[in-house]
């Protein structure tokens, strides 16, 4: 039995659904999928239940075994549990099952505190530049990257030079694969190539962004990189790598795009996602109570 398999006893059929649903995915997604639908079938195994057997309460026994037993916290529940409802509704659409089982499925309640996600203003976004521009090109074209396309960390750290083409007008333009393996072609702004040329250093081939040992840099390696760097400039200690697209959400916003054209930006598919990157600090100027009274007062 491989890694990918699961322990009896998951029908047939429900170790087909599993393998089906998570070839949709590639990468990080891919992976925490995977361990999503492993601890999901392994609790189900240690029952005698078959997967694509299940009601309702079977799913709300799992969602409390989450909760009780693995001390889970909320929002990881539902994020775990949403793994759950994207299998079965696409057991349901392959007519694997005649109905939905997560339907109406009690979650336990969960809220963000926004005041706690960190993120960058225009001053400290400047700060981190400029510390990771006196500390190597490399580590300029990663915060770069991040900073003016909004790339997540392992976007930027798959870039190869090779990625890099010119269209007709003469834009310099990137192929990236994001995501869930979409491609997406971007441009590149004349302050970002002069970053990203330094970085090249002559190179026509191979990583973009490479370690001192001269091999491409990781996902987890870029993560120290930021820490480093923020620690160097001052930054809050709290700043990690994905405070970056946060940064560049609020950026967008604040300088005017509509909210449709940062989701675009961001290749998000739900507005409500986009909503979640946008941080705009507590203006009264801007209250829209000022907008109601002004329309009812000269109505009055």
């Amino acid at each position: 039995m491989d890694e990918n398999t699961v322990p009896l006893p998951a029908s047939r059929d429900a170790e087909l659904a599993r393998r089906v649903f998570l070839s949709h995915y590639a990468g990080g997604t891919l992976r925490l999928y995977t361990s999503d639908l492993q601890l999901f079938f392994g609790w189900c195994a240690g029952f005698g239940v078959d997967p694509l057997a299940v009601r309702r309460s079977t799913l709300e026994a799992f969602v409390r075994h989450l909760e009780l037993e693995r001390h889970n916290a909320a929002r990881s529940i539902a994020r775990r549990f949403q793994t759950i409802r994207s299998f079965y509704r696409l057991a349901v659409a392959d007519e694997l099952l005649d109905r939905d089982p997560t339907y109406m499925v009690r979650l336990p309640r969960w809220s963000v505190d926004r005041s706690k996600i960190a993120w960058l203003d225009d001053r400290q976004m400047g700060r981190l530049l400029r510390q990771a521009e006196e500390t190597s090109p490399h580590y300029h074209a990663l915060v770069a990257l991040m900073a003016m396309l909004g790339l997540r960390v392992s976007e930027a750290c798959s870039i190869s030079i090779e990625d890099f083409t010119e269209d007709a007008i003469g834009y310099i333009l990137v192929t990236v694969t994001r995501k869930g393996g979409k491609v997406r072609t971007m441009p590149i702004p004349v302050p970002l190539l002069r970053i990203l040329e330094r970085a090249r250093d002559g190179r026509t081939a191979g990583p973009l962004i490479l370690t001192r040992r001269g091999n491409r840099q990781t996902r987890n390696g870029a993560y120290f990189w930021i820490k480093e760097l923020c620690r160097k400039a001052g930054l809050p200690d709290n700043v990690h790598p994905h405070s970056l697209r946060h940064s560049y959400a609020t950026a967008l916003v604040r300088a005017g795009m509509s909210i449709v054209d940062t989701q675009e930006s961001m290749d998000h598919a739900d507005i409500r996602t986009t909503m979640h990157y946008y941080h705009q600090p507590m203006n009264h100027d801007r209250h829209g109570a000022h907008v109601a009274a002004r329309v009812f007062a000269s109505a009055a």
